[in-house]
């Protein structure tokens, strides 16, 4: 893999599926997998279980049908397709580059595209949905933004209704994970 990407490629925690208490982590570094567990439980059987881990290397994790099974019931097929692809040497360098980076760069597209990027994903779709890019689009669109214009940008933005669909309404400003 790269040098120059992390050394930890993704990490996500978890309980297991009902009824279990468990809490589960997945860690791929840019070597290998790590999956580490631990057992909750009001039994006096588990009480004294030590938290486990298991670690493969990518390669082995590929051929690992038991742990795949296990991401997959945890975390959803979808991340398990997300690691899988990791260890394939399959990055996503788009994901990992910042909310402000991709802002940047999506103010350099014309609306009708800003339009099409909003529906390929829930991540761009809170950032072409953004006030910050809408900002970012009016100040490279007006040569001068005088206060006045600043004003009833504010009065607008307190007076929509809370019915209507603009990006504050609809959630735009909350960060949720896609």
């Amino acid at each position: 893999m790269a040098s120059w990407l992390p050394e930890t490629l993704f990490e996500i925690v978890g309980q297991g599926p009902p009824p279990s208490k468990d809490y589960y982590q997945l860690l791929v570094t840019r070597s290998q997998v790590i999956f580490r567990w631990w057992t909750i439980s009001l039994r006096s059987e588990y009480r004294s279980t030590k938290p486990g881990e298991t670690k493969e290397t990518h390669e082995d994790f590929l051929e690992n049908a038991h742990l795949q099974s296990q991401t997959a019931i945890i975390f959803g097929v979808r991340i398990l397709d997300y690691v899988i692809n990791l260890c394939k040497g399959q990055v996503d360098f788009l994901e990992r580059l910042s909310d402000d980076l991709l802002l940047n760069i999506i103010s350099y597209l014309d609306l009708e595209d800003i339009a099409r990027l909003s529906q390929t994903s829930h991540r761009f779709a809170k950032l072409c949905m953004s006030d910050k890019l809408s900002e970012q689009i009016v100040q490279s669109t007006c040569d001068t933004i005088t206060p006045d214009m600043k004003a009833l940008a504010a009065d607008v933005g307190r007076c929509a209704s809370p019915t209507s669909s603009s990006p504050s309404s609809a959630g735009g400003n909350k960060s949720t994970e896609a």
